[in-house]
Parts: structure tokens; C-alpha cells; sequence
């Protein structure tokens, strides 16, 4: 048993003021001195990115819809456990999963790691009928793990009549956000710009912590944090590190920069040493590199300067025909068509190795949870085996590839797409290692095999 402190971050819905709050509270506890640790939930990319900039290290994700119950105990764990307190956000609203279900919801995660919820309401327009929200959340399943509740955009005037609302319903009112209108972030495909592309993003959260240090109360937030029950984990590390073997290049800058810290720690502990290089500016793969990860992001800000670079776009889509083991999500898929799109509308020659065009849309093409099926063996799963991923993205191709069968988990919907070779991944779908260890093993083993290959572009024997 391992006693992690922690607190789950929920909101009543989408737009309830969870990353605003997320992000003061966790600046807030780094101004006291404490060392903190973050998670989001679900698989979201840039919410991680805010809280990284807040921690000062790389947060993570949990999702139940990836991850068995284990294997979450097992990552709340081990990026938690040489800190102080580990703060979690929630997704959606707290009981929102796939369809009706608890899958992929912010409290499966609570319920599953017996994580204390401080509940974040959305108090504009509204009085009396917080106390319908209050009852209606708390209630609503027989172990709700709500302890706390922080009002956002409550007027000063009426907190003490919303603290004794949620008081006399045995729920701790922690505090409360005032209207700030001066804390407003730019929308896009994602619903929030990156950090980095925030000038003073970290000028701007400290303000805001300084500003909610005087109406929340963050020693009810270390004391129900303190509640939390210790893990129930059986081993220090739930993978075993094995010794560096292959070299993985990873694409990461500005235009690539949706990537789980988990995937990267999967890889390295399957034995790839990894090597970080930027498409933008880099002429060049890294040295005698024997994989290729090219993430998601944002490719279609960057189409004219990602085109100009043309030794790199050359270099690796040499590489590919060559048989680099490469896997290429959403973003990255992108960049290796003939053309793309930029965002607007304008089209530039990319690496070549899809064949046509990838192009701009007016609507989100794709959104949520899938399963995919394998049709033949390939890089990421055998003939007939079933791997979890999602989508997210409002850009399409004239070549999606048809060598996975995807399927919605209601099994509403289904569809062939992505192109895969024994070392090729290539489309939408974005990965989650930790859903399943072998997709990790399979990249690292194949990796091994061009290592030793006449064909590796950069060390032929």
C-alpha cells in the first residue's frame, strides 16, 4: 500500500472553469513550496501542456477507456510518487463517459484510483439551484467521492450564502472564483492554443493564482487531499526497464507536439534510447536512428515552412521507402502526403510517401474513442487484432489507407482506415502504449531488425 495525497479536479460540464482553476490551484501549491505532480483525464494533449508549464515537468494522462484498473494504479503511482500531492483534471462533465457509460469518465477515474473530488461549478446565472447541482452530484451514485466544491464565477457577495448551501449538504466549500475576464485563452481545433504560443502564459497563471490565493482555501485542499486512501500496489514499478538496444527519432516542436509522456516512457523502457529533432528546423535526422515517431500537433500552421525544408522531407521519406520502422498519428500522417493544406486552404508539397492530398474541412471529421482492427500483420498489431486509439481532427485525405477496420465502441459507426506495412503506421488514429504493452515491444522489435538490415538509409552493411 502507497499513500499518494491527491485531489480530482471536476466539473458539472465542459466550460465550467476547470483548467482555469486547475491551473491557479497547482501554481498556487507550487508557490508553497510543495512539489506536485498532474494528470488530465482522458486523453487530451494540451491541457498536460498548461499543467507542465505550471510544474515544471512533463503531466500525464489517465483514461479507463485505454487503461485497465491496474495499469492506472500503476501510472498514478509511478508519476506521483516522489511528490507531495498530485492534482488531476477532469474531462467533460464528472459523470460524462462513452455514451451513458462510466468508461472513459472523470469518475471512473476517481472510483478506481479512491481519489477525493473537489467539484467545480459553474455558478453564473444561478442561486437556489446550486443546491439542486450540489445534491443532484453528490448523490447521484452511492460513492460519489465528492468532499469539496470551489463556485466559479460567483459574485463576492454571495459566497457566504453558497458556503452554507454546500455545508449544510456535509460538502467542504473550498472557495470560489470571482468573474476575471482578463483570463481568456484563443479557441481552436482542441479548444485551447498550446502554451508555448501564449507569450505570458506563466506571467498570466501566476496573476491569477495571486488573485484566488485570497478566495480559496488551500488547506481544505491539502486536508481533503490527505483523505485519499493509499494505493493498492504490489510492486514499485509496474514495468521493468530493459537496457537501451535501438534509436528512435521523435518529431517535436511547434508543429509536432501531441505526444503522451507515457508512450515516450513505454518506448524507453522497451530499450529505445530516443532523440528529439524539429521538422521545422532541423535539415537533417538525427545520426543512425533505427525508428521514426512522427506525432500529432499542429502541421497545418506550419505547412510553408515545414515544404521549405526540403533535405529533411527528402531524408525521411528516403528513410520510409527503406523500411525505418515509423509510426506517423493524426499531425504526422499529414506531413508524410504528397501535399497539405495549410489553414488556409493553400496546398505545399510534403514528404511523399501517402500518395494525394490532405485538405481542409469546415466540420470535425472525426472525434472519440475507437477500436481498431488489424487486417494484416503490420507495425502496431497482428492480423485480427483488436487495438484501442481515438481521433480528433478537422483535416481529411484523399488516402486514409484500408489495413485497420475501425469501429466506435457503441458500435455505431465503423470505417477502414490507415495505411500499415510489418514497418508502417500511418493515420488519423492516435495511440495510447499503456493500453497495450506490445505495441511499444512490436515498434522496439522491429526497430531491431532494420538496426541489423542492408537497408538501414544511414548504416548499410
Amino acid at each position: 500500500m502507497k499513500q499518494i495525497n491527491r485531489i480530482m479536479l471536476a466539473g458539472t460540464k465542459s466550460g465550467a472553469g476547470k483548467t482555469t482553476i486547475t491551473l491557479s490551484i497547482l501554481q498556487g501549491l507550487v508557490d508553497r513550496g510543495y512539489k506536485v505532480s498532474s494528470f488530465k483525464c482522458g486523453p487530451d494533449y494540451i491541457d498536460p501542456m498548461f499543467h507542465s508549464k505550471v510544474i515544471g515537468t512533463k503531466s500525464g494522462n489517465l483514461d479507463s477507456f485505454f487503461c485497465d484498473d491496474d495499469t492506472l494504479m500503476g501510472l498514478l503511482y509511478q508519476n506521483s510518487r516522489d511528490t507531495d500531492i498530485s492534482v488531476m483534471e477532469g474531462v467533460m462533465g464528472y459523470y460524462d463517459g462513452i455514451g451513458f457509460s462510466d468508461t472513459g469518465s472523470t469518475y471512473s477515474i476517481a472510483a478506481i484510483t479512491k481519489t477525493p473530488v473537489i467539484l467545480i461549478v459553474d455558478a453564473k446565472g444561478i442561486s437556489g439551484s446550486l443546491g439542486a447541482l450540489l445534491h443532484g452530484f453528490s448523490t447521484y451514485k452511492k460513492e460519489s467521492y465528492i468532499k469539496g466544491v470551489i463556485f466559479n464565477r460567483l459574485p463576492d457577495r454571495l459566497y457566504d450564502s453558497a458556503r452554507k448551501l454546500a455545508e449544510d449538504m456535509g460538502i467542504q466549500a473550498i472557495g470560489y472564483v470571482p468573474v476575471l475576464r482578463e483570463w481568456e485563452l484563443e479557441s481552436r481545433h482542441l479548444g485551447l492554443v498550446t502554451a508555448d504560443e501564449i507569450i505570458d502564459i506563466k506571467e498570466r497563471i501566476k496573476r491569477l493564482a495571486d488573485r484566488l490565493s485570497n478566495t480559496i482555501d488551500f488547506k481544505k485542499i491539502l486536508t481533503i487531499a490527505g483523505m485519499a486512501e493509499p494505493l493498492s500496489i504490489t510492486e514499485d514499478l509496474p514495468y521493468l526497464k530493459e537496457k537501451e538496444k535501438i534509436s528512435i527519432a521523435v518529431a517535436q516542436d511547434e508543429a509536432f507536439c501531441f505526444i503522451y509522456r507515457d508512450n515516450l516512457e513505454r518506448l524507453k523502457e522497451a530499450g529505445a534510447k530516443l532523440y528529439f529533432f524539429s521538422p521545422l528546423r532541423d535539415k537533417t535526422l538525427p545520426e543512425k536512428v533505427d525508428g521514426l515517431l512522427l506525432c500529432g500537433g499542429y502541421p497545418e500552421l506550419y505547412a510553408r515552412d515545414l515544404s521549405r525544408n526540403t533535405s529533411l522531407l527528402h531524408e525521411i521519406k528516403t528513410a520510409i521507402e527503406n523500411g525505418i520502422p515509423t509510426i506517423a498519428e493524426c499531425g504526422g500522417f499529414m506531413y508524410l502526403h504528397e501535399t497539405m493544406e495549410d489553414s488556409k486552404g493553400l496546398a505545399y508539397p510534403m514528404a511523399g510517401v501517402i500518395p494525394g492530398k490532405c485538405f481542409k474541412t469546415k466540420h470535425l471529421q472525426r472525434f472519440g474513442y475507437i477500436y481498431l482492427k488489424g487486417l494484416e500483420e503490420s507495425l502496431a498489431a497482428g492480423n485480427q487484432e483488436m487495438i484501442k486509439a481515438h481521433e480528433f481532427h478537422y483535416w481529411d485525405s484523399e488516402s486514409c489507407g484500408k489495413d485497420f477496420h475501425a469501429v466506435k465502441p457503441d458500435g455505431s459507426r465503423e470505417w477502414e482506415c490507415v495505411h500499415a506495412s510489418k514497418t508502417l503506421y500511418a493515420g488519423f488514429p492516435h495511440l495510447y502504449f499503456s493500453s497495450d504493452n506490445s505495441i511499444a515491444k512490436r515498434f522496439i522489435d522491429r526497430c531491431m531488425q532494420y538496426r541489423i538490415s542492408p537497408y538501414h538509409y544511414k548504416n548499410p552493411v
